[in-house]
């Protein structure tokens, strides 16, 4: 069926439950989408056409699509208006909004009277790595000619400008490979100077076990949901790199 030139000129809204803010780890790299919080959800406004129908919205809870028209949101098709359209509210993109970059180097993560600060040192670990960064402009032509059989092991997301690939056998891109020790990833040939670090950072900043402390060599670490990882195909990283590419 001929698509219809005319579902390229809407213009769809979305909104998520507060509650699900968390999953919007999947389209956070969408830098042409807005986002905006108002007190019982949050709302999002620029979508393409592609994204609205990509399998990333599609598997977003309680996530649910609008048409907006003359001031008024239509969930898709719909010929009666759901609402109308929320105003004053403060718009900023999501890659800026919800944006993942290491923080300054942050050692102490105990409390003062502790004083225990975080190391990582050189060590003789040579445990396989499991995931590999790397920058995403430095990869973008030759992972869409990759086949099918060496993406569909993986998983990835973006962190600031890079991709962050999980998963093995990894893609021989140059980066910066990481290897995973309880639910830590660490440098490759770096460990925690304590050994009994590893499980005490996990009872104090992961206690459910559904996050990734990526590390690097300074000490600094960055929270990642496990969620926010989305399948690696060439269509994803397509529709990914082209949101991109609205800024």
């Amino acid at each position: 069926m001929a698509e219809d030139p005319s579902e390229r000129l809407k213009e769809f809204w979305a909104e998520i439950p507060r509650k699900e803010e968390y999953a919007l780890g999947a389209v956070r790299d969408w830098k042409n989408i807005q986002i905006a919080a108002d007190d019982d959800c949050i709302w999002l406004k620029g979508f393409t056409l592609e994204q609205v129908v990509s399998t990333e919205v599609k598997m977003l809870p309680n996530f649910i699509i609008y048409e907006l028209k003359n001031g008024l949101l239509f969930k898709r098709n719909a010929l009666v208006p759901t609402k109308k359209v929320r105003t004053a509210l403060l718009w900023s993109s999501i890659d800026k909004a919800l944006r993942l970059t290491f923080p300054p180097s942050n050692h102490n993560f105990f409390s003062t009277d502790e004083k225990i600060e975080v190391h990582l040192k050189k060590g003789d670990n040579e445990s396989s790595a499991t995931a590999l960064l790397c920058p995403i402009d430095d990869i973008k032509n030759q992972i869409v000619e990759l086949p099918k059989f060496k993406l569909e092991k993986l998983n990835w997301m973006i962190v600031d400008d890079n991709a962050l690939f999980l998963g093995t056998p990894l893609l021989g891109f140059p980066g910066k490979t990481f290897w995973m020790k309880d639910h830590h990833l660490l440098p490759s040939g770096f460990d925690f100077e304590f050994k009994n670090l590893s499980a005490l950072l996990q009872k104090k900043y992961n206690k459910d076990s559904d996050k990734w402390l990526l590390w690097d060599e300074s000490g600094s670490y960055l929270p990642i949901n496990k969620d926010d990882f989305r399948k690696l195909s060439v269509s994803s990283f397509r529709l990914t790199q082209k949101a991109r590419e609205w800024i």
